[in-house]
């Protein structure tokens, strides 16, 4: 059944609530204090390799509002893994989407994380947890270790208030370019685009 438009309005308003409550008992824990817009995370997976064959691994997804967008994208709910750190957020994306594998864990961790899907190769990751309180060396580490989890062509998408590239490229790995700024998000932000750095293989 179709939601209301007055029923969309009130999960945001609700989620927004929850966002900031969660934000002020663990600010460090949270990269926002509310939803990041719809049209936001719209861009996000615009610019996702979901047309790659295989599964897609979403980072953070807090109560869905990415989840949601892979969806109306037409991305079927299987392909999609989502890894959220807080445990109120995990249950309540296991009840708004049942068909999506929802894992309680740590996407900093994904080896301990997934577990037995530990080599499982994704056609993208969407990330969307806080890493600027790592340095600029552990960014590109971790980007590394995503990259190493990506069938080729897949990229890496991150949403970030930030004005330049959160993570530096790293030559041989991964380039960064980004999206047009959206301007109905809080605060207004860009989309973050990390691909394969071809440049030797087309030497």
């Amino acid at each position: 059944m179709t939601q209301s438009a007055k029923e969309i309005q009130g999960k945001r308003s609700g989620d927004w609530a929850r966002f900031l409550a969660s934000w002020v008992r663990h600010p460090g824990q949270m990269g926002a204090i509310a939803p990041s817009s719809p049209s936001y995370c719209a861009m996000m997976v615009r610019h996702a390799t979901t047309e790659i064959d295989g599964p897609i691994l979403e980072l953070g997804p807090g109560l869905g509002v990415v989840t949601q967008a892979l969806l109306d994208k037409g991305v079927a709910p299987e392909r999609i893994t989502s890894i959220e750190y807080d445990g109120d957020f995990a249950r309540t994306l296991k009840q708004r989407f049942p068909g999506v594998n929802v894992i309680h864990g740590d996407g900093f961790d994904l080896d301990g994380t997934l577990g037995e899907r530990r080599d499982e190769k994704f056609a993208a990751i969407l990330l969307a947890i806080p890493i600027v309180g790592f340095n600029q060396p552990k960014r590109q580490a971790l980007m590394r270790d995503y990259f190493a989890r990506l069938r080729p062509g897949g990229n890496v998408t991150q949403l970030s208030y930030l004005v330049t590239a959160p993570i530096k490229p790293l030559p041989g790995v991964f380039t960064v370019s980004s999206s047009s700024v959206v301007w109905d998000n809080i605060p207004p932000a860009r989309v973050w685009v990390y691909s394969p750095d071809e440049t030797d293989a087309a030497a």
